[in-house]
C-alpha cells in the first residue's frame, strides 16, 4: 500500500514531467547547482525523480530490496515535498493550510518509509546476525582446531608406535644377525 502512491505519481512524473517542472524549478535549480554533472533542466530532474519513485515503488511492492527501496523513496520524497508543498510561500490561509497538510502527509510517508527501511520482517538486525554468525564461526573454528589437534595427536601416537615397532624389529634382527654371526664363527 505504501508503494502505490509512488508508482502512480512516479509514472505521472515520468510521462508528463512538464506539468511539475515549473513547480519544481526552485528545488531543481538548487540541486543542479550542487554538481556540474547534474542536469540543469527541471523536466529532466522531475523525470529522474519519477523514475526513482517507480523503481523504488516496484521494489517495495514486490518485497525485494525493501531497505534500499524505502531509503530511495524517502530521499526522492524530500525534493518532491519541498517543491510541491512549500506552504510557507502561500499568502492565502486556506491554500497555506492545504499545502501544510500535504507537506505533513509527505513527512508521514517519509517516516513510514524509514520504518519500512528498518523493518526486518521479524528477522534480527544485521548487527545481531553478524555477531551471531561471528560467534558460530569462532565456535566452528575452535571445534575444527580441537579435531585437528586430536588428529595430530593420534597421528603422532601412531607414528611413535610404528617407530617403536620398527626399532624393536631392527633390534631383534640385529640380535638375530649377531647370534648367527657368533654361531658361524
Amino acid at each position: 500500500m505504501l508503494a502505490a502512491i509512488f508508482l502512480t505519481e512516479g509514472l505521472a512524473a515520468v510521462s508528463r514531467p512538464e506539468r511539475l517542472a515549473d513547480k519544481a524549478r526552485p528545488v531543481t535549480d538548487r540541486i543542479s547547482s550542487l554538481h556540474p554533472s547534474i542536469p540543469k533542466d527541471a523536466a529532466t530532474l522531475v523525470r529522474v525523480n519519477g523514475a526513482a519513485q517507480v523503481i523504488g515503488g516496484v521494489l517495495l511492492a514486490t518485497g525485494r530490496a525493501t531497505t534500499p527501496a524505502s531509503l530511495m523513496l524517502a530521499a526522492s520524497l524530500v525534493p518532491t515535498t519541498l517543491a510541491g508543498h512549500a506552504f510557507w510561500r502561500h499568502e492565502d490561509p486556506a491554500e497555506r493550510r492545504r499545502q501544510r497538510i500535504d507537506f505533513l502527509k509527505n513527512a508521514g510517508l517519509v517516516g513510514g518509509l524509514l520504518f519500512a527501511a528498518l523493518d526486518n520482517e521479524g528477522r534480527p538486525s544485521l548487527r545481531w546476525r553478524t555477531a551471531h554468525e561471528s560467534h558460530h564461526l569462532r565456535r566452528r573454528a575452535a571445534s575444527q582446531a580441537h579435531r585437528l589437534r586430536r588428529r595430530a595427536e593420534q597421528e603422532t601416537h601412531f607414528v611413535r608406535r610404528r617407530a617403536e615397532q620398527e626399532a624393536h624389529l631392527l633390534r631383534r634382527r640385529a640380535q638375530h644377525e649377531a647370534q648367527r654371526a657368533f654361531h658361524r664363527a
